[in-house]
C-alpha cells in the first residue's frame, strides 16, 4: 500500500505477519514507481520480510533524468526518510537495500546507526565534486564506528564505481564487496534493461539473502 512518511515522502509498504526482518528498499534515479512496488511485494512473499521503498525525490517527481542526476536533496534528509521507513516498519532488525543512486544512499545510511545490514547495488562510492561538500560521502559514512556491515555489489564494467573506487571500499573492514567482471550499471534490478544479466542477478539476490539471513 501507499502511504506516507512524517516529512511527507511517499513510501510503498508491504507489512507480513511476523516478519523475519524488515528491509528499507531506496529506489534508483527513477524513483518509486510500479518496478519498486512488485520488487516489495516479491521479497516480501520471498523472503517472509516487511518490506517498504521510499521515493528519493519527494515533491520533484516531474523531474526528468538530466535534472535528477543535477539535483540533491540534503543527506539529512534523504537518510531521515530511510530511517523513518524503518521505523514505519517497526521491526527490531531492519536492513536498507540501495540500487544506483539509491546504492550511494544505502551506503550513507549504513552509518546512521539503525540499520543492522546495509546492500548497495552498483552505488555511487564517492559524492560527485558538483553536488558541494556536505552530502554525505559513502566512504566517511562507512567508516563510522555506528556503521553496520554492508555488501557491495559492483559490476566490473560499470563507469560509475571505478576500480580505484571499490578498492576504497575492500579496505573497510565491515565492507564485503562482490564483483561481477563483464556487468555493467543497473545489471540486477531491473530486467527490461539492455544492461541486464539474468545470471548474474540471480547470484547476486542469493548472496544478499545469506547475507540478511545472518543474526545482527
Amino acid at each position: 500500500m501507499r502511504t506516507t512518511l512524517p516529512s511527507g515522502t511517499p513510501v510503498e509498504l508491504v507489512r507480513v505477519d511476523e516478519p523475519t526482518r524488515g528491509v528499507v528498499i531506496a529506489p534508483d534515479i527513477g524513483g518509486l514507481r510500479p518496478l519498486f512496488d512488485d520488487m516489495c511485494a516479491e521479497l516480501a512473499a520471498a523472503h517472509h520480510w516487511t518490506v517498504a521503498a521510499v521515493e528519493p525525490f519527494p515533491g520533484q517527481e516531474h523531474l526528468g533524468i538530466e535534472d535528477r542526476m543535477a539535483t540533491v536533496l540534503p543527506v539529512e534528509r534523504t537518510v531521515g526518510d530511510l530511517v523513518a521507513a524503518a521505523d514505519l516498519i517497526g521491526c527490531e532488525r531492519v536492513a536498507v537495500i540501495g540500487f544506483c543512486r539509491g546504492g550511494l544512499h544505502a551506503y550513507q545510511a549504513a552509518g546512521s546507526g539503525r540499520f543492522d545490514r546495509a546492500v548497495a547495488f552498483y552505488g555511487m562510492i564517492r559524492v560527485r565534486p558538483d553536488w558541494g561538500p556536505g552530502r554525505g560521502e559513502p566512504l566517511e559514512e562507512l567508516a563510522k564506528a555506528t556503521a553496520c556491515p554492508t555488501l557491495s555489489i559492483n559490476g566490473g564494467a560499470d563507469e560509475y564505481t571505478p576500480p580505484d573506487d571499490i578498492e576504497a571500499l575492500r579496505r573497510l573492514p565491515n565492507v564485503e564487496v562482490v564483483v561481477y567482471p563483464e556487468a555493467g550499471h543497473g545489471f540486477v534490478h531491473d530486467a527490461d534493461r539492455p544492461a541486464h544479466r539474468s545470471a548474474d542477478a540471480a547470484d547476486a539476490w542469493q548472496r544478499v539473502a545469506r547475507f540478511l539471513a545472518v543474526p545482527a
